[in-house]
């Protein structure tokens, strides 16, 4: 999963922010370390008891308040799967482009901000989406199969473009930090790295939740514990090392900084190679896409009401909400994309994670009941199958980061002076969540002298 087009546009986010290829690959580095941790904690019980994330959920938030958690993360993977389709729909238009160059042409004037031809392609990357969840996903079994060796293939297109047309890795890593002396943000790197930190736990907030849904399959903890930590950072940097230097390659080739790899692909002065890459990154995108970010909310959706919505109606859920969502206006900026994108979801899941931690390590000290999981009427009832503890801890650790987020997009009523301190707050939403939930659950159990269960 860390090959993705995702991961390559979070570090060219980094480049066209102003960082110099060492310190971007540091923040790719650092910030999926830390989301490890929790990653790795989540996983445990996934391996130990082979339950899945949502019914995880139930120890903390109850059997039926379990569904929050969990719609909550099916949210962003809908955000996600409309960003992906996003991705391939762009690069069918920039096919079209090739054959028809007048689609290229002429000023936007609608309030979406895309034409009406980058709108069509859209739909129709939507629609071959849509197709392959009515058919089941074993439809693209070989896709998924092949789709790490095409995007890996099309990295390395990329980089030996960068390295011919820059003249080598010297010039490319030689770019400097906008952030040094002298340059025009001097002084500002702490400021843009800490959101930047943020933004980068906020990638993998969602797997480190969900988890559960693949550790289960794993046979001891030794195996999930080394599987993602041999996995996970260091692919991710390899992957993100691609995106730095074909950004930063940008800047010495065309004297601006391009972070979208569909964009850098156009450049290609061969229609053929164009077209062939184009191509290869739809395919890929297509099945990272269906693995990613269907799979995950359709089971939650038909999870919420298991006789009225199936799989298939649960794909379809998740792929009109990643219309709604406006999927192009999230990643039309760099600064979009890290600031409103991941650090605002980030803001939601990090006090879930927060919860889960605090609820099965410190609390529970590992113990579940395996069959009161799956009973109605068991120890996870709570009221009504509602924990009122972890549901006013989620809403209590997201409201910190809510004025910030709001300012961020342009939101908050001008008629009210916006706190300084709590939109301060914002660029550590992440890591304020977590730890205020994880802090807050605990206290709580304590104060409703909720039993504990008992160690043996």
């Amino acid at each position: 999963m860390a090959a993705c087009i995702p991961t390559y546009m979070l570090a060219s986010s980094l480049i066209d922010g102003g960082m110099n290829w060492s310190q971007a690959i540091l923040t790719v580095f650092l910030g999926n370390l830390i989301v490890l941790i929790p990653m790795v904690l989540n996983a445990h019980a996934g391996t130990h008891y082979g339950i899945p994330f949502p019914v995880f959920c139930r120890a903390a938030f109850g059997t039926r308040g379990a569904n929050v958690p969990a719609l909550l993360r099916a949210l962003v993977a809908c955000g996600w799967f409309g960003i992906q389709t996003w991705i391939g729909g762009s690069a069918i238009y920039k096919i079209l482009g090739v054959f028809f160059p007048s689609l290229m042409t002429g000023v936007v004037t609608n309030m979406f901000g895309i034409s009406a031809a980058q709108f069509g392609c859209f739909l129709f990357f939507w629609a071959i989406n849509m197709g392959i969840i009515y058919a089941g996903i074993d439809s693209i079994r070989l896709l998924l199969s092949i789709k790490a060796p095409l995007l890996i293939a099309l990295g390395l297109l990329l980089l030996g473009w960068a390295y011919h047309y820059a003249g080598g890795f010297g010039p490319i890593l030689s770019q400097p930090s906008a952030f040094a002396p002298g340059q025009p943000k001097s002084g500002q790197f702490f400021h843009f790295f800490f959101p930047a930190l943020t933004g980068m736990v906020g990638f993998w907030a969602t797997l480190s939740l969900n988890i559960p849904d693949f550790s289960r399959y794993a046979r001891t903890q030794r195996d999930q514990v080394l599987g993602q930590t041999l996995g996970l950072p260091l692919t991710m940097a390899l992957y993100a090392f691609i995106g730095v230097a074909v950004t930063s390659a940008t800047t010495i080739i065309y004297g601006k900084t391009i972070w979208d790899p569909v964009d850098v692909l156009t450049h290609f002065t061969n229609p053929f190679v164009l077209v062939i890459a184009m191509l290869a990154l739809c395919l890929a995108t297509l099945a990272t896409n269906i693995a990613a970010n269907v799979v995950s909310p359709a089971n939650d959706f038909a999870h919420l009401a298991p006789g009225y919505i199936s799989f298939r109606t649960g794909g379809l859920l998740t792929g009109i909400l990643g219309v709604l969502i406006m999927p192009w206006k999230l990643i039309a900026l760099p600064q979009g994309y890290i600031f409103t994108w991941l650090i605002g979801y980030g803001a939601l899941l990090g006090p879930i994670g927060g919860i889960m931690i605090a609820d099965y390590f410190v609390w529970r000290r590992r113990r579940l009941s395996l069959a009161d999981l799956y009973n109605p009427a068991g120890e996870y009832r709570y009221m009504n199958g509602f924990s009122v503890v972890g549901l006013v801890t989620l809403l209590v650790s997201i409201l910190p980061n809510l004025p910030g987020f709001l300012v961020n997009i342009k939101e908050w009523p001008k008629e009210w002076p916006a706190p300084p301190a709590l939109i301060g707050l914002y660029d550590y939403a992440w890591f304020v969540g977590f730890a205020l939930a994880f802090v807050l659950y605990l206290v709580l159990k304590v104060l409703t002298n909720a039993a504990r269960p008992a160690v043996g």
